[in-house]
């Protein structure tokens, strides 16, 4: 049984969040501010974070970059009245697997729960049995998400492993862009394709050490590593 942390501060909302999701046979663990939510972090293992954006201690935001500086394959997801389009650019920027708007439609968050748990729990374990890679001069151990350039070690989310590792297996050809958005994102929609640009930039970053490994834009098509 999968174990969400539930982090709501309305005491209606998150009651009812809390035992809607356990009709689905989640155990989730419930609490009202950030302070209690990395405790429960430090305490047990947790599959998923439901983080509110507005928080009576910290920002939502801020709490996911602690969450993400002491737990960096952390699955997470967003959820807050802001429809901003800044807002879900920003979240989707600090690593976040998805995005819920309130007033929360019910099903529809418990079947992004399941998309998301399914892809940071199953994705890629039978199809992807590689787990070293070569890229120029560095070396990529998928089955640790680690990327190391000589002795530096620069440690990958689990999305950013899984595109890295799709990066891999077509190197040298176009990675299809559409493909990609629905197997990691579940959906190909544009908040998904600007999220999956800002994963690229971040590879590119990691990547820069070696002047002769690049990630090319195929414009409308998808993206090329080369060495």
């Amino acid at each position: 049984m999968a174990k969400i942390l539930l982090v709501e501060d309305d005491q209606n909302l998150g009651y009812l969040l809390k035992r809607y999701i356990e009709l689905h046979e989640f155990e989730v663990v419930w609490v009202k501010n950030a302070t209690d939510a990395l405790k429960k972090l430090q305490l047990q293992p947790i599959e998923l974070c439901v983080l509110d954006v507005n928080l009576p201690d910290q920002d939502g935001f801020e709490l996911a970059k602690n969450i993400r500086q002491q737990y960096p394959q952390q699955a997470f997801i967003f959820l807050t009245a802001r429809n901003l389009k800044a807002d879900k650019l920003y979240g989707f920027k600090l690593g976040s697997d998805d995005y819920l708007t309130k007033p929360v439609d019910e099903e529809e968050m418990i079947a992004r729960i399941k998309a998301v748990l399914n892809r940071t729990q199953h994705s890629g374990r039978q199809e992807m049995p590689q787990e070293l890679y070569s890229i120029g001069q560095y070396q990529f151990d998928s089955f640790n998400r680690q990327l190391i350039f000589n002795e530096k070690i620069q440690q990958l989310t689990h999305k950013e492993n899984e595109l890295l590792q799709m990066l891999c297996q077509q190197k040298g050809k176009i990675l299809d862009r559409k493909s990609t958005l629905k197997r990691l994102w579940g959906q190909a929609d544009y908040f998904s394709r600007k999220s999956m640009d800002v994963y690229i930039s971040k590879l590119r970053r990691y990547l820069q050490d070696d002047p002769n490994v690049s990630i090319t834009n195929i414009h409308s098509k998808g993206f090329i590593l080369s060495d």
